[in-house]
């Protein structure tokens, strides 16, 4: 027996444009299973950046390869999967944003974000790219 409740899909090209799509996407999710405020707020901020990064880091914007955000409600879990079609990073050789060096850039703040604001992050490379899983407790 499969224990996904529920999925839910959505696949962008690699244009910053289509950021727009993904509260959409949440919102859809969340008509399901009906998130409070906070948690609401968590995930857009974190499915956002990570499919910015996406976009902009994994696919270099090259508008001909997709993003594909997969939502699968697992009780008590809600899990979000981001998977770019980039030639993938080590996560664990990103800069934190709390370092002094870092904290008047523009950017950089994607990661910290996701680990902060999720119950849980993973970072798994493949043979098609980059696959971003965030964990969301609906129960906290």
């Amino acid at each position: 027996m499969n224990p996904t409740v529920k999925t839910f899909r959505l696949t962008l090209r690699s244009t910053t444009r289509q950021i727009g799509r993904v509260e959409a996407f949440l919102k859809k999710i969340n008509h399901f299973v009906h998130l409070n405020e906070i948690q609401m707020h968590k995930l857009m901020v974190s499915v956002t950046e990570a499919a910015n990064n996406a976009i902009i880091h994994g696919n270099k914007m090259d508008p001909e390869k997709r993003v594909r955000l997969t939502g699968e409600v697992k009780p008590p879990w809600l899990v979000i999967t981001i998977v770019d079609q980039g030639s993938g990073f080590d996560h664990r050789t990103v800069s934190s944003p709390l370092r002094k060096k870092n904290l008047l850039k523009a950017s950089g703040r994607g990661i910290f974000l996701m680990r902060t604001l999720m119950d849980k992050v993973d970072f798994r490379r493949n043979s098609t790219g980059v696959q971003v899983v965030l964990w969301l407790d609906m129960n906290k």
